[in-house]
């Protein structure tokens, strides 16, 4: 059971005001230890995905527990994470936009990054923004093992790809990316194992092998050759990690908290919270988000400002002016809505750590 701990909720409305979202330290550093455990008991890396987080604070409170480098979604991301003084970077897409913008060169002639392919174009884009840095650069190809979404579909696809890229003076051929299907990892073994033979007879090694996923650390060890885990959502994790059975709600660290501001019914009431807040992304799940405080109250719907709530199945009814807690379904793409993240631990606020990465299209 979360405590209630109304003082806290009286500190940060008068500090703050609501929607405000609120980070518990003691359960993000638990969080980031049991990753990192996960990770050690396979023998595997860590290289926790930033994307949840986007905070160079903890990306750097991650790498002290022993993460070995970390992941990111797009180059500026990168770009705040190398500001901070990190240097061993995974950016996981293709980055055709970065690239043809200049910025990818600009990164790169500061630092060695590791990008990733699924495309001819995308490596024609990288050896000139490696030629432009005067710096080759390493690449990944990443592969579809399942979920459909980037990647090569089969493994000829991927040493085609490998062949390019061993060609090129300015690309070298760093390993291999997966995200496999929780229930995929045998059909990933075999892509694997008919890639790495392949890449045997082209004169190439792996030297990394990237899983990824909160829900595949169930799979972590499942894969002979793997070398390191990609996981963002495990260091707050959200409803969507609870219902995969990955988390407790004990384990979810990010909260919003929330004002009730109206009462225009019995049966029903509005947040201040909505979807530029907690954002429209079910996950797949009911409704919007658990409200710590009523968890048979189900927030039906938003607007931009406002959280609708049915409470036809709530004994025990918010009235107006409550502030009430709220675990989003989706953590990652609540963090990215906010500037800040308020840092508590106990009864106390004691800290702001501002979200530098958030927004970065590029």
């Amino acid at each position: 059971m979360i405590e209630d701990v109304p003082e806290l909720k009286t500190a940060v409305i008068e500090n703050f005001g609501t929607p405000c979202a609120v980070i518990d330290l003691d359960v993000v550093e638990r969080n980031i230890e049991k990753a990192q455990a996960r990770c050690d008991n396979a023998g595997v890396a860590n290289r926790p995905h930033i994307k949840t987080h986007k905070s160079p604070k903890l990306a750097l409170m991650q790498m002290a527990a022993g993460a070995q480098g970390i992941t990111c979604q797009k180059l500026g991301e990168a770009e705040v994470m190398a500001n901070a003084g990190i240097t061993d970077i995974i950016i996981a897409t293709n980055l055709l936009g970065a690239s043809r913008s200049g910025r990818l060169a600009a990164l790169q002639r500061r630092l060695p990054l590791k990008v990733c392919a699924d495309n001819p174009v995308s490596l024609t884009e990288y050896s000139k923004a490696a030629t432009q840095a005067g710096r080759a650069l390493d690449v990944l190809i990443e592969c579809d093992t399942g979920q459909q979404r980037a990647g090569v579909e089969t493994p000829a696809e991927a040493l085609a790809l490998a062949e390019i890229i061993k060609a090129d003076p300015m690309l070298n051929f760093a390993g291999l990316l997966f995200y496999p299907p929780v229930d995929g990892w045998p059909q990933t073994q075999i892509f694997h194992d008919e890639v790495i033979a392949g890449l045997d007879d082209l004169g190439l090694s792996a030297t990394i092998v990237s899983t990824g996923g909160t829900p595949n650390f169930v799979n972590i060890d499942k894969l002979e050759g793997s070398t390191e885990h990609r996981a963002g959502t495990c260091i707050f994790n959200d409803l969507m990690m609870v219902e995969a059975g990955m988390a407790t709600l004990e384990d979810c660290a990010f909260q919003v908290y929330t004002s009730v501001v109206s009462r225009g019914g019995t049966e029903r009431g509005i947040l201040d919270a909505g979807s530029k807040t907690l954002t429209a992304d079910t996950g797949g799940l009911d409704g919007y988000g658990r409200i710590l405080e009523h968890p048979t109250a189900r927030i039906h719907k938003f607007a931009e400002e406002h959280g609708f709530l049915d409470l036809s199945k709530c004994n025990n009814k918010p009235a107006v002016g409550d502030i009430v807690r709220v675990i989003p379904n989706h953590v990652c793409v609540a963090v990215n809505m906010v500037d800040q993240l308020v840092a508590v631990r106990g009864r106390e606020i004691v800290e702001v750590l501002p979200v530098a990465a958030r927004g970065k299209l590029v």
